[in-house]
Parts: structure tokens; C-alpha cells; sequence
């Protein structure tokens, strides 16, 4: 794992490598508890074993503009990373508040300079409140007629309380309704563990687990990335 950083804010940035040439690159968003790029290892490791290149920033959902310049020079590091240290093909996906946030920018296609991601993987999100890419919800785009330039790949956990997985199921059944291409994928695990972690309270963060539930959710994960590029 490689750490750099990213755009004018200077933050941190880990690179997950895999063992050989890299099939994609996948930029990774996490929640909003701040700068927080470390409770994703498991998943982008488990994610560069099967092939992909996985890039994990931190970014701050406590700042003035609730995270959006972070997350937009990111995307931009990564668009370009992509291209020029690996094959071009670039995967969004974001856990938590950071679902949102990539679900809203394949309705933004301003905000990818033409470059769109070759699919959206959204974990464990809630899409009827402003992303912090956008400022608008996600649903309230689609019924202003906003449509996606990309597959967007939903997954939830069936436990999870705190963002319950009614949202997914409602934005799958949206996007189904207007044509689009979208699967929803359902795993019995919580808000934490569809990321392989749970969350230790007191820390207040989450942490690696080897629950087989969380385990299992965070293979579903990466099985939709890699099918995402298996279908180019």
C-alpha cells in the first residue's frame, strides 16, 4: 500500500496495489466520520486481491462545504491516476454518506470532465438527502429528470439501523422504473458490515471483523466491481 495525497487540500491517500496489472481503478469514499480512509482497508484490500487498484482518500463531511471539494479533487486524482497508471477503466463506489456521494455524481456528468466512471457501487447509503458532491439528494435528481451516465450497483445490510436498507430499495425500484441500469443486492450484516468491519463504540469507529456475515457482504462487494469490468 502506497500513501500520497491528493489535490490542492494536500490530503492523505492510500493506494491498494494488486499483485499484477491492475483490470481497474476504483476510487473508495467513506462515511462522514472524518479522514477516516482507514476503516476501508478491508475492503480495498480484499478488493486489490481480485485484481483492482483501489484508491481510498480521506476527506471531511465536517467542513465548511461538507466534504465537497475533498471529494471532488479525488475524483479528479483518481480520473487521472487511471489513465495514466492504469488502463483507464475507473469504478466509483462510496460506503455510508459516501454512496450518496458517488450515486449523485453519474446524475452530475459537469463534474467528471467527460471522463464518466464505468460504474457506480453504492454501499449502505441514504439517497433522499443532498450528496456531499452535489448538494441535492439523488432521488429528488432522478425525479427532476437527471438520469445516470453509468450502471449503478446498490448493496445493504438487511440488520442495519443506522441507515436502514429501505433506502436502497427504494432507489433501486426508481432507477428500475425509468430504464436504468442498476442491480440491489441484499446481505444479512449491519451498516458496518457491508465494509468487512463493525463498529466499536468505544472508539466510536469501525474496525476489521472476521464475522462471516460482514466477510461474505464485503465479497458481494467486490463481485459487483468485478463483474462491473468483466462487462466492458
Amino acid at each position: 500500500m502506497d500513501i500520497r495525497t491528493y489535490g490542492p487540500s494536500g490530503k492523505h491517500l492510500d493506494i491498494h496495489h494488486p499483485a499484477g496489472p491492475p483490470t481497474a481503478t476504483v476510487l473508495l469514499w467513506h462515511g462522514t466520520g472524518p479522514d477516516e480512509r482507514d476503516v476501508l482497508r478491508p475492503l480495498a484490500r480484499t478488493a486489490a486481491d481480485h485484481g483492482l487498484t483501489v484508491l481510498v482518500p480521506d476527506w471531511r463531511s465536517d467542513a465548511a462545504d461538507n466534504g465537497r471539494t475533498h471529494l471532488l479533487e479525488s475524483l479528479a486524482y483518481a480520473r487521472t491516476y487511471a489513465q495514466e497508471e492504469a488502463n483507464g477503466t475507473l469504478l466509483l463506489a462510496g460506503w455510508s454518506a459516501g454512496a450518496g456521494a458517488a450515486l449523485a455524481i453519474a446524475l452530475h456528468p459537469d463534474l467528471t470532465a467527460g471522463h464518466a466512471p464505468t460504474a457506480v457501487l453504492a454501499l449502505s447509503g441514504r439517497y433522499d438527502v443532498p450528496a456531499r458532491t452535489t448538494g441535492t439528494p439523488p432521488l429528488t435528481d432522478l425525479e427532476k429528470g437527471r438520469t445516470p451516465n453509468a450502471p449503478i450497483h446498490l448493496l445493504h445490510g438487511t440488520h442495519d439501523t443506522v441507515i436502514p436498507a429501505d433506502h436502497s430499495r427504494t432507489m433501486a425500484e426508481v432507477l428500475r422504473k425509468e430504464g436504468h441500469t442498476t442491480t440491489y443486492t441484499e446481505c444479512p450484516t449491519d451498516h458496518a458490515g457491508t465494509i468487512m468491519t463493525e463498529y466499536d463504540p468505544a472508539t466510536n469507529r469501525c474496525r476489521p471483523t472476521d464475522d462471516e456475515a460482514a466477510q461474505a457482504a464485503g465479497k458481494a462487494a467486490v463481485q459487483l466491481l468485478v463483474a462491473s469490468v468483466a462487462g466492458l
